[in-house]
């Protein structure tokens, strides 16, 4: 997720059979790079540009809606770390894309996949969700969304 960028990986026998890098070095796990600059200014323009008019148009029908602005206010937020943001845009743009891989139109499982993504988004970043993010996710719902007649099915 985040535009993550592979490697090219080979087994050495020399090395016992554990994944090389073709650089001269054993792979230990850091050869997945989880940001991407390209990705990540793509996944920002997507959210900056369509993600509170899909908000706005679908509010009601998700149930995580209180996840989805927290991960939005810490993504927004200046003291979050990149690869945090980078991870919570990755997730964020793929809610906001016009189509996905379970269209959201379809009743009962249309937003499963933006849940799943955002879930698995969250778990990987739950650290740098701060109480502030939620509380401001609890705000925009009970001021912005409940109030304008949206009332949503949030656990919030």
């Amino acid at each position: 997720m985040g535009g993550a960028i592979c490697r090219p990986m080979t087994i050495d026998p020399s090395l016992g059979n554990r994944p090389h890098t073709g650089t001269g070095t054993v792979a230990t796990g850091t050869a997945l790079v989880p940001y991407d600059p390209a990705k990540f200014r793509h996944d920002q323009a997507r959210v900056s540009k369509g993600f509170w008019v899909k908000l706005r148009r679908v509010a009601g029908k998700l149930p995580f809606l209180d996840q989805l602005l927290a991960a939005y206010f810490c993504a927004m937020d200046s003291s979050t770390p990149l690869q945090a943001k980078a991870i919570l845009m990755g997730a964020l743009a793929y809610f906001v894309l016009p189509t996905d891989m379970i269209p959201d139109f379809l009743p009962g499982i249309g937003y499963l996949d933006d849940a799943t993504v955002l879930y698995a988004a969250i778990r990987t970043v739950v650290t740098h969700i701060k109480p502030a993010h939620r509380d401001r996710a609890k705000e925009v719902i009970r001021r912005q969304l409940v109030e304008a007649g949206q009332g949503t099915r949030s656990s919030v």
